[in-house]
């Protein structure tokens, strides 16, 4: 019997998700018109696949039901099948994983829709056994031939559910910003503080740090000793854990467990740009020499494993590679066993066990170990009797051998597309990690990057693109591209002094008001006016693993506002604000960015304006303390700029610290400026 013939069309794409399954029996094509009208045309469900290259689970979906010829003969017959990578249409994956949420409870990836011809869900879940998906799709196909007005009308129903949730109701009463809110919800929300290992309760356990930021920054402004502990557990549980790479350098996207230590093992440019931000301002309030180390070491990852030549940063290293068998399995790139690391390290093994664990605490599965760390490098050098430089010594060491080792090792697949969002929020890594440590570098690549995004992601108009990939420019972008652009931007004007960065970021605002913004709200759509509509049109409004949005927004608009004095900035800026404060108020852990946003109305906040020749030389060492709530504007010449008008003074530095519309006389000295600026 001759084997049925397949029309698989993702061989087409760019997208290493879906080149994954550009060999699957199925026939799947891409999210796109052409697809989508077909399916109208012929009156055939649809299924929606949405995944991402570094998903665990979905590669054992795909070896398990979708390389299966018995699973594609039904998908292939009563369905057309597309397969959507969710970094690519985040738009595509919010509307989806909404309706698996309503139907389900719960989300996640992979995530598997069926849906009418029109697009409309009617089924939903996230990761199925092959029985199980083959014995749904038989069903659901035949349900559709005998009744398909019932699922015509289920579809409608839950359309209408899915509208309801973008519903925004604008408050009744007029809300204040005050000290009380915030320590009430801040209450409230120490109730799901893990005390022992950091982070939140229970398992699994993501880094989130924009959570992290908020509450350091609160705790230092209130002087919450706590809380301030508390962070710095956080920060020191995660990072002495093996969802830090020891080794390599780098953060994992989650611990699977409480202590931090199995991490899921894709490695996330999102999550790394984030951290490196995090430990960047955590060594500016503590020197603490372990948080620069951990942010060295994440940057030598990134340019190692995740930059490009022109500048751009890829997206993802897979959970999975192949172990010493040749088979893929998850974390085999990264964990170690017992008798491997003796016969490496010889006599400096009971060491390097003691300060990786290698015990019944670090054992991870199948006498494999996950690297973790429990003690200081104080702590291991007393115990065993060695100088605190004799064991950095030994340390660098044991990294150089296992290093090596790993080397020879199959390389997990890489994720070699370039997001403009994701992009951002490296560059502004880089920028945060040049501010705590003054290494030219950091800001070179910056810049260089910068550069990338301007020459390839602008189109006209300063409407950007989503997705690079192999030259092409792809994707209208998505509000995050935009306002994660601002952000950067205006991060690189502080740090540079040069206006057109700063420019920039105004003419992308420009854009949000133009193609996102819904006047009755004041909020803004995640896609743009200009892109064809989905079934609902949603805001992003609650912070995660990336901040929302729309807070993004809010807190760009709050700034340029004290730099440029354009009070209807920041008009709009609290107009969000008081329009997300009964959710806040209900999920304060899912509204940290906001809440950062909240502190710059409630505490002192300052616009600092430093003018003069030596301007950089004072900028650069004002930006090494912490000082989270300043936004600074400069030049060493005469300039334009409201908040710098008329304020130039020939041979003279200046520094002036404003604050409610109203600036003090100015400093001719960085330290005395310092001493004010931290009147927290």
């Amino acid at each position: 019997m001759p084997k049925p013939k397949y029309t698989n069309s993702l061989i087409n794409e760019t997208s290493p998700y879906l080149l994954q399954h550009a060999h699957n029996p199925v026939n799947w094509e891409a999210w796109n018109s052409k697809t989508l009208a077909r399916a109208a045309k012929e009156e055939k469900l649809l299924i929606i696949s949405v995944g991402y290259s570094a998903c665990h689970w979905c590669h054992v979906m795909e070896h398990e039901s979708f390389e299966d010829e018995t699973v594609a003969i039904i998908m292939n017959t009563h369905f057309i099948n597309i397969k959507v990578d969710r970094e690519e249409r985040p738009d595509v994956d919010q509307v989806y994983m909404n309706a698996v949420q309503v139907m389900t409870g719960a989300g996640g990836w992979p995530m598997n829709i069926v849906a009418l011809p029109d697009g409309r869900p009617v089924w939903g879940g996230t990761y199925f056994k092959k029985e199980q998906w083959k014995d749904a799709l038989k069903q659901l196909s035949g349900l559709y031939k005998t009744k398909p007005d019932e699922m015509k009308e289920y579809a409608s129903r839950l359309e209408e559910g899915l509208q309801q949730l973008q519903i925004i109701d604008l408050p009744k009463d007029e809300f204040q910003f005050t000290p009380g809110f915030l320590e009430d919800v801040i209450q409230k929300w120490k109730k799901n503080f893990d005390r022992q290992n950091g982070g939140s309760v229970g398992a699994p356990k993501f880094m989130l740090p924009v959570n992290l930021e908020f509450l350091m920054r609160y705790a230092v402004q209130k002087k919450d000793k706590e809380l301030l502990e508390y962070c710095f557990l956080s920060l020191n549980k995660i990072s002495y854990g093996g969802v830090f790479d020891q080794i390599d350098g780098g953060f994992s996207r989650y611990s699977v467990d409480e202590r931090w230590h199995v991490p899921h093992f894709e490695k996330m440019l999102y999550d790394n740009a984030q951290l490196v931000s995090l430990y960047s301002k955590a060594y500016s309030l503590t020197k603490n020499n372990w948080y620069k180390e951990v942010v060295f070491k994440t940057l030598d990852f990134v340019k190692k494993e995740l930059t490009d030549t022109s500048g751009a940063f890829y997206s993802a290293l897979d959970a999975d590679s192949e172990d010493e068998t040749g088979n893929k399995s998850e974390g085999a790139y990264y964990v170690w066993d017992k008798d491997n690391l003796q016969n490496l390290l010889k006599e400096d093994f009971p060491i390097f066990k003691a300060y990786y664990n290698i015990n019944s605490f670090g054992k991870w599965e199948k006498d494999k170990y996950v690297l973790i760390r429990t003690k200081s490098d104080k702590t291991i050098a007393e115990e065993f009797n060695l100088e605190h430089s004799e064991l950095l010594s030994k340390k660098k060491v044991w990294i150089e051998i296992l290093t090596k080792v790993r080397d020879k090792r199959t390389k997990p697949a890489l994720d070699d597309k370039s997001l403009t969002s994701w992009n951002a929020l490296m560059l502004n890594g880089y920028i945060d990690a040049y501010k705590a440590f003054g290494e030219k570098e950091f800001l070179d690549t910056a810049l260089r990057n910068a550069e990338f995004l301007i020459e390839k992601q602008f189109g006209s108009n300063f409407r950007l693109w989503h997705n690079y990939n192999n030259g092409e420019s792809s994707i209208n972008a998505y509000l995050d591209d935009y306002v994660l652009c601002t952000e950067a931007f205006v991060n690189l004007y502080e740090t540079t002094f040069e206006e057109r960065w700063l420019e920039i970021a105004e003419k992308l605002i420009r854009v949000c008001f133009e193609d996102f913004q819904d006047e009755n709200t004041g909020l803004f759509y995640f896609t743009s006016s200009k892109d064809k509509a989905l079934i609902t049109r949603n805001y992003e409004l609650n912070d995660n693993v990336i901040p929302a949005s729309n807070s993004v927004m809010a807190k760009n608009l709050f700034k340029l506002s004290g730099i440029t004095g354009k009070t209807e900035y920041q008009d709009l800026a609290a107009k969000m604000l008081k329009t997300i404060q009964p959710q806040i108020k209900t999920y304060p852990h899912s509204h940290a960015n906001w809440l950062e946003l909240m502190l710059n109305f409630t505490e002192r906040f300052y616009e600092v304006a430093i003018i003069g020749e030596n301007s950089l030389e004072f900028k650069n060492i004002l930006q090494q303390e912490y000082l989270p709530n300043i936004v600074i504007a400069g030049s060493q010449q005469a300039s334009e700029i409201a908040i710098l008008k008329n304020r130039f003074k020939k041979n003279e530095d200046l520094i002036y610290i404003c604050s409610d519309g109203k600036c003090e006389l100015p400093f001719d000295s960085v330290e005395d400026s310092i001493k004010k600026l931290k009147q927290f």
